[in-house]
């Protein structure tokens, strides 16, 4: 073999050895060919030309963002203090390398606009009793934006949001008579049920006047038992009817006279 011919063969092998590129599963190589975008490479072995062509690696796995405190004001006035996380992913390596310098500082930037827009448009009970219906929100116009760019929004949620200590007070003074007033309620419906219960229970006994006397000696009886000093005389309802009748008719007599 020649030597120029050996310099050719190692000049070859040390090419095709220098062009050889690995990307990991989660990883995707966007190639460039003279500065024109060329192809899309990977997971596993590729080969670029060297000198000619050049890659840059893009991660597709989720990235976490957090989106610092914004102070912003609800739909209906209330100026409040909220912070955010946002979860998000490349699908596109072609368009996250060639719209947008820097992906990441991109997606946060659209986060904090969106987030104090999209919390404009919600008054204070929403954004407290339905956090995750406004990050959902939320989520749908960021991952609008975001999209263009091959950046798909997978989760948004509100970490924390603070309110002013006034709002505070009133809130706390609300939610206590909230608190009274289905107390009230319940104590009201368990008196009107426990009227019910007597009003049925007095219509059995006018059927049944036999009733009454065994419920007199039955209270008779309990009386006893918890050997009480006091004692208590219950008379039939006979009795009491007819000293009713003789109270009566001694009062129409003295009216008469």
């Amino acid at each position: 073999m020649s030597s120029g011919l050996f310099v050719v063969v190692v000049l070859a092998i040390v090419i095709g050895v220098a062009g050889l590129r690995i990307a990991n599963q989660y990883q995707r190589a966007v190639v460039f060919r003279l500065g024109r975008y060329q192809s899309t490479r990977g997971p596993g072995l590729y080969w670029i030309i060297p000198l000619i062509e050049w890659q840059s690696t893009m991660d597709l796995r989720i990235n976490t963002a957090a989106v610092e405190e914004q102070e912003t004001i609800t739909k209906d006035n209330v100026p409040i203090k909220v912070n955010a996380v946002v979860w998000y992913r490349i699908v596109d390596p072609m368009r996250a390398r060639l719209e947008v310098k820097n992906i990441d500082n991109a997606v946060i930037q659209v986060a904090l606009t969106t987030l104090r827009t999209g919390i404009g448009q919600h008054s204070l009970d929403e954004v407290l009793k339905e956090q995750e219906t406004v990050s959902n929100i939320i989520q749908q116009k960021i991952d609008a934006v975001t999209e263009p760019w091959g950046v798909k929004v997978e989760r948004v949620e509100m970490k924390n949001v603070e309110i002013p200590e006034s709002m505070q007070r009133a809130m706390a003074q609300e939610a206590e008579a909230l608190r009274e007033k289905r107390a009230r309620l319940i104590k009201a419906q368990a008196e009107f049920e426990a009227s019910e219960q007597l009003r049925r229970a007095s219509e059995i006994i006018m059927q049944n006047p036999a009733g009454l006397e065994l419920r007199r000696m039955q209270m008779i009886t309990e009386v006893g038992a918890e050997q009480n000093t006091m004692t208590i005389i219950m008379m039939p309802s006979e009795f009491v009817t007819m000293a009713g009748s003789l109270a009566k008719a001694a009062a129409a007599t003295a009216t008469k006279s």
